[in-house]
């Protein structure tokens, strides 16, 4: 099946380059915030942020008369990222060293760590700590909160603390900043969570200084990489049948298996690992030292080296794991099988393939999956993400939440594209003879941030409200066709979700961010073509001259447009009818009596004079009505299987 998305980079070398300190071009970016207390750094996985947390680090040490700094990382594995570097060869002017003691990302027990953190904290001659969450959240409880006065907190993978009041984490750093006069550094590569609890409370989040490095310039910025593809992929029954049509041993590949919760599992995971395992070969060996299988492929008798994470065995998962740290060369590994680990903060650079079997809830998820294919190296131009879904079918129990997820899906994907793509900048056209500005798309009765608060949002949170807006209930109804028409979801339901999301705004700055987030929706989503010295924009189905763009004219169009017409030239007639049936069931409203007179007295008289079906999409409203009886009573009969 083809991508979904296919996103074209320049590979300008830009984000790999250095300065005279040895810093990469967001690395200087984030620099040039050094002095703010709290800074809010969201940057892409493979862009340098743990480099660019030492240089931040080492400034407020030896240059701002902070004591200490506490780096935190969500788990040991990550906690490498942070280990003694060398800066000062490079321009920089201090090494960053973390003394062994004090490097808190090794085995053993809590109770040690919390007792080195102690230690840490009170010995005066000690600068960096390196620990993970969880020995952060342990630690808080056994020293003094005032101990934290003059010292920097970084909080590496930042979204995994949320404004929820069970969250530790998040009570631990809302407490440090209400009670210390500590720093704090938030690191993270994801711009949204995945779900509907803010990471911070609006009044918090105003205190940071935010840094954003976007995707685009990331990608754009490579020596190598040169396009990159999400695409899914549909399977019937169980995705061991499918899987050998997305797996490809060529490719360095990390396979996501889903959570033997999920309802793509089989619920035996390590059945699950021995399947795939068949399917590629032979198994030859599992090598004593560093824990890879070596299997014999089937195709060639080529042997591939598998890192199997799935397994549990806390003796061979801590060989593999210190073989993925250690790893050098291209050729040191070929596959990994995975189910919670390899995500976040794991560097694969050779890794071309990123394949999860089942729909991820998380958006935040996605995007660290994808992250781990998108690191710039010389074995590949393309990267691609494949989501491995289930396809929906008619006589599937389970066709409300499959229809659901895929649809789910295929907003996630829409989301990614917009991403991943270059970021225009909006004004308003006052004169028809404007001068046109490179990176500037000017529009007619297009409104401009009035306000600082909304001038946030927009730099750096439309990307979250877009997420809210892609997984809204509601709105995933529009993605089969135009069931809603395109105006009522701008004009009303977008609005809507701005408002819960920022209750605060005005009625005036609420149409400020609905004006942008509809405009930078439907500009990205549609193709643009030259001619001559003109622009053409491609939307609800027409190319526009951009110099003639208005805001009413971007109204009138759906910003799931997109997702419809790749929907509809990718899946089969069947499908999409077995989609658009299931959304239609959840929106008729009708009696059981009302649809079996309909079934038994009008529907065939209507088939023996037109030789069809009813159209549900018909613009008589009789006709309409009879398709509605039929596609209720099939939905009927569905629930009374099931139950």
């Amino acid at each position: 099946m083809p991508n979904f998305v296919d996103v074209t980079y320049a590979q300008t070398g830009d984000s790999l380059s250095t300065n005279a300190m040895g810093m990469r071009d967001m690395q200087a970016k984030a620099f040039e915030a050094k002095d703010a207390q709290y800074i809010l750094l969201k940057a892409p996985p493979a862009s340098g942020k743990s480099r660019a947390l030492m240089f931040l680090a080492l400034d407020k040490l030896y240059e701002q008369g902070l004591k200490k700094v506490i780096v935190a990382v969500p788990e040991r594995s990550i906690g490498a990222s942070f280990a003694s570097t060398d800066l000062s060869s490079y321009g920089f002017f201090a090494d960053w060293e973390v003394e062994h003691q004090y490097n808190l990302c090794t085995a053993g027990g809590d109770k040690s760590k919390v007792s080195a953190f102690v230690s840490f904290m009170q010995d005066s001659s000690a600068t960096i700590l390196v620990c993970t969450h969880a020995t952060l959240r342990f630690a808080f409880d056994a020293v003094d909160e005032s101990q934290f006065n003059g010292c920097l907190i970084a909080i590496d993978e930042f979204h995994h603390v949320s404004a929820d009041a069970d969250n530790r984490l998040g009570e631990v750093m809302r407490s440090i900043m209400a009670n210390t006069s500590a720093h704090i550094i938030a690191m993270t590569g994801s711009y949204f969570r995945g779900d509907s609890v803010p990471v911070l409370l609006p009044e918090e989040e105003a205190k940071f200084t935010s840094v954003i490095y976007n995707y685009y310039q990331q990608l754009n910025g490579y020596q190598y990489l040169k396009t990159l593809g999400i695409g899914y992929h549909f399977y019937q029954r169980s995705y061991l049948t499918t899987i050998h049509e997305v797996l490809d041993t060529n490719k360095k590949t990390i396979l996501h298996i889903p959570n033997v919760n999920a309802g793509e599992s089989t619920k035996d995971k390590y059945k699950e690992v021995d399947s795939i395992l068949d399917i590629i070969g032979t198994v030859e060996f599992q090598d004593e030292e560093t824990g890879l299988l070596h299997v014999k492929r089937q195709s060639d008798g080529k042997i591939i080296k598998v890192a199997d994470l799935v397994n549990d065995n806390p003796k061979d998962r801590d060989k593999v794991a210190a073989y993925l740290r250690d790893m050098k060369d291209v050729d040191d590994l070929d596959l990994i099988i995975a189910l919670g680990m390899a995500k976040e903060g794991f560097d694969w650079p050779y890794c071309e393939h990123a394949l999860t079997v089942g729909y991820r809830g998380s958006l935040t998820e996605i995007i660290q999956i994808i992250g781990r294919a998108t690191r710039d190296s010389d074995n590949k131009i393309h990267s691609q993400f494949t989501n491995l879904i289930a396809q929906p079918d008619a006589e599937n129990d389970d066709i409300k939440l499959s229809v659901n997820n895929m649809l789910k899906a295929i907003s996630a994907s829409l989301l990614m594209e917009q991403v991943l793509a270059p970021n225009f900048v909006f004004k308003t056209r006052k004169f028809a003879d404007e001068e046109n500005e490179a990176g500037v798309i000017k529009i007619e009765g297009f409104k401009e941030p009035s306000t600082d608060k909304v001038r946030k949002i927009i730099e750096a949170d439309l990307n979250d409200l877009k997420a809210r807006i892609l997984q809204d209930e509601q709105l995933l109804k529009a993605l089969p066709g135009d069931v809603i028409d395109p105006e009522v979801i701008n004009k009303v339901l977008i609005p809507k979700i701005i408002q819960s999301k920022y209750p605060d705004l005005t009625e005036e700055e609420i149409e400020v961010v609905r004006q942008h987030v509809v405009v930078d929706s439907a500009i990205k989503n549609g193709e643009v073509k030259e001619v001559g010295n003109k622009k053409f924009i491609r939307m609800a189905g027409k190319f526009v001259n951009i110099d003639d763009l208005h805001i009413n004219m971007i109204d009138r169009v759906n910003p799931f447009q997109k997702a419809f017409e790749v929907l509809s030239k990718n899946v089969t007639a069947n499908l999409l009818k077995t989609i658009q049936d299931t959304i239609d069931a959840g929106r008729i409203k009708m009696t059981d009596e009302e649809a079996l007179v309909l079934y038994r007295d009008k529907i065939p008289l209507f088939m023996d004079k037109f030789g069809r079906e009813p159209n549900i999409n018909s613009s008589d409203s009789h006709e309409k009505r009879l398709a509605e009886a039929i596609v209720y009573l099939i939905n009927k009969r569905r629930e009374q299987k099931i139950s």
